[in-house]
């Protein structure tokens, strides 16, 4: 919850989807927001390498991937749950743990760890 209610106000209008990682130390304190992709109304393409290489490189512990739906409805899609997998099966491989996947709608959010999918 403190994740959505820290980046909703900028993700919530979006026209298009928009990616961000935040990075965090051991202590789960956000020491990094990364702006990965921009897409379009409906997707945005992602590929794990472009979600993992900078906190890998900055020896981070954590991760947390957060992305918009611009219909407004957080409702994780197919494509979500697959990357979300491909992304903690690739970041457990490098040392990091994929701490959520949070996807935000219009005053919403759903959370892969809250809902037991992470």
């Amino acid at each position: 919850a403190s994740v959505a209610n820290l980046l909703m106000n900028e993700m919530k209008y979006e026209k298009r989807e928009k990616v961000k990682v935040l990075v965090l130390n051991t202590k789960n304190v956000l020491i990094k927001i990364i702006d990965v992709s921009y897409g379009g109304t409906n997707s945005a393409i992602i590929e794990p390498k472009d979600i993992l290489a900078e906190p890998t490189k900055m020896g981070a512990p954590k991760i947390i991937l957060v992305h918009n739906h611009p219909s407004g409805d957080p409702t994780p899609s197919t494509e979500d749950k697959k990357l979300t997998e491909q992304i903690r099966a690739g970041a457990s491989v490098l040392g990091l743990t994929l701490a959520d996947h949070i996807v935000i709608g219009d005053q919403q959010y759903f959370s892969f760890r809250e809902n037991k999918l992470l």
